[in-house]
C-alpha cells in the first residue's frame, strides 16, 4: 500500500488585552494594531481553527525532498479558500451591474461565468472540492 506524508496546519489565535489612551477608539486601534509588544500574550486553544492540509508528497517522511502532490480543494483553509473566490464574485458583480441589455451574447457569457463562481462558492461552504475537480474524479 502507498505511503503518502501530509503535512497539516491549524491556525492558534494568540491574544493580548491593553488598555490604550487616545482620543477616539479608531486611535486606539491604531496603536492596538502597531504596538509590537507580544510579552503577555496568551493562546487561545479553544478557539483554534479546523486543520488543514498544507503539503503532501508520495512516501514516508517526504516532506519538502518529493515532489508537492495537488490534494482535493476541500483539505485548503476554508477562510482562504473563502478569501481566494471573493475577488472572483466581486469582479463579476461588477460586471453584471453594469451589463449590457439583456439577452446580448456578452451578458448570457457573463451570466455562465457567474452560474460556475457561484457553484464553486456553494462547494466551499460545504467543504467539498471545487466544481472543476468533482467532475474529474
Amino acid at each position: 500500500m502507498p505511503l503518502f506524508t501530509i503535512e497539516t496546519t491549524y491556525r492558534l489565535p494568540i491574544h493580548r488585552q491593553r488598555t490604550y489612551e487616545a482620543e477616539t477608539l479608531d486611535q486606539a486601534c491604531d496603536l492596538a494594531i502597531t504596538d509590537e509588544g507580544w510579552d503577555d500574550s496568551k493562546s487561545d486553544v479553544e478557539a483554534s481553527g479546523d486543520t488543514y492540509v498544507t503539503g503532501a508528497w508520495e512516501g514516508r517522511d517526504a516532506a519538502y525532498f518529493g515532489r508537492l502532490l495537488s490534494f482535493p480543494s476541500r483539505f485548503d483553509e476554508q477562510v482562504q479558500r473563502k478569501a481566494d473566490h471573493f475577488e472572483v464574485l466581486l469582479g463579476l458583480l461588477k460586471i453584471l451591474t453594469h451589463a449590457p441589455e439583456a439577452g446580448s451574447a456578452d451578458v448570457e457569457l457573463w451570466r455562465r461565468r457567474a452560474d460556475a463562481a457561484v457553484a464553486k462558492a456553494e462547494t466551499i461552504l460545504a467543504r467539498e472540492n471545487d466544481p472543476i475537480e468533482g467532475a474529474a474524479s
